[in-house]
């Protein structure tokens, strides 16, 4: 059986992220684009790309303007939070605003335009695995008084990419698909645009132009994935099961050294990983727990070190 997957995040690095290094002016100032017209600093689509523009991590999708949402106060929630002066805070804002930069420059909508991906856009024909909501559900009660938009099995499973949050989600495959779509994209050189370090992140992380770097610090991926030899390929690993995920090598405090490849993670469970000699690997996964529960993020990165650990060890690394 061919499942098919919710690739949340994922939609950030292999959709938005190649629309707007085609399609964008990287050092334009956007701020009276996009109506942040009390904005001291520039705001431009490489800020947006690498975290760095500011903006906090998240706010509810109800088709109200960021820089109208952004005046009023919300309580305390870490989705809701501002961002840590000086350091690159992940935020799907800002992949929200990438995505009203595409359609205003090309006329498109964003779901057409990221068809060239390769991609299926929601709706979907076909239901991937279900999540229970998770922290944007919690967090859009406090941010607005809009009621939280329905589930249906043919949309996104967080609450906000239900609600139409272009640019950040909203996109979904079936293992064979993605395998395609990675060659195109790897092929195209949009991976080698995104990984040139451009903003240092909180906790230690630091950021390109839509990917991350993976470090080599006890318990973390880049730990594992630096054992793969050069020249391994594009892979795509599928892990469906529901068990719960096998213990994994603790996460140290210390980061460690770069280890030469770049990820992005995606909420639903999907993860992508990229080394400039053209080695390129997405793991399939999801998000749901033995009794239908959301695995926390310890569990879920678990299931994903066991899925890659087995790869690692398939490959001879």
């Amino acid at each position: 059986m061919s499942w098919f997957y919710d690739l949340a995040s994922l939609t950030k690095p292999l959709v938005t992220a190649p629309l707007a290094l085609a399609f964008l002016d990287l050092e334009a100032d956007r701020r009276w684009a996009l109506g942040f017209h009390d904005r001291e600093a520039p705001l431009t689509v490489r800020q947006l790309l690498s975290h760095s523009s500011g903006l906090p991590p998240w706010r509810p999708f109800t088709g109200e303007p960021v820089a109208e949402q952004l005046r009023r106060d919300v309580p305390e929630h870490a989705l809701l939070r501002p961002a840590t002066p000086g350091l690159a805070t992940y935020s799907d804002l800002n992949y929200r605003l990438l995505a009203e930069l595409l359609e205003a420059e090309s006329g498109l909508p964003f779901a057409r335009l990221g068809t060239t991906s390769g991609l299926n856009p929601a709706p979907w024909s076909a239901a991937p695995i279900e999540v229970p909501d998770g922290p944007d559900a919690a967090a859009w009660a406090l941010a607005t008084n809009e009621p939280l938009p329905p589930r249906r099995p043919d949309l996104p499973h967080d609450a906000n990419a239900r609600a139409g949050m272009r640019g950040h989600a909203g996109f979904g495959t079936t293992a064979d698909q993605l395998r395609v779509a990675l060659a195109r994209w790897v092929a195209a050189g949009w991976p080698a645009h995104m990984a040139v370090e451009e903003a240092e992140g909180e906790g230690g992380t630091r950021w390109g132009l839509g990917l991350q770097v993976a470090f080599k610090g006890g318990g973390r991926f880049g730990q594992l994935l630096s054992r793969i030899p050069a020249g391994s390929g594009i892979h795509v690993l599928e892990d469906s099961t529901q068990d719960a995920p096998p213990e994994a090598p603790p996460l140290e405090a210390e980061a460690g050294p770069p280890s030469g490849w770049w990820f992005h993670l995606g909420y639903t469970g999907p993860a992508l990983f990229f080394r400039p000699d053209g080695c390129c690997l997405a793991l399939l996964c999801h998000r749901l727990g033995p009794g239908g529960s959301l695995l926390d993020a310890e569990s879920l990165r678990r299931r994903r070190w066991a899925a890659l650990a087995r790869f690692v060890g398939q490959s001879g690394g």
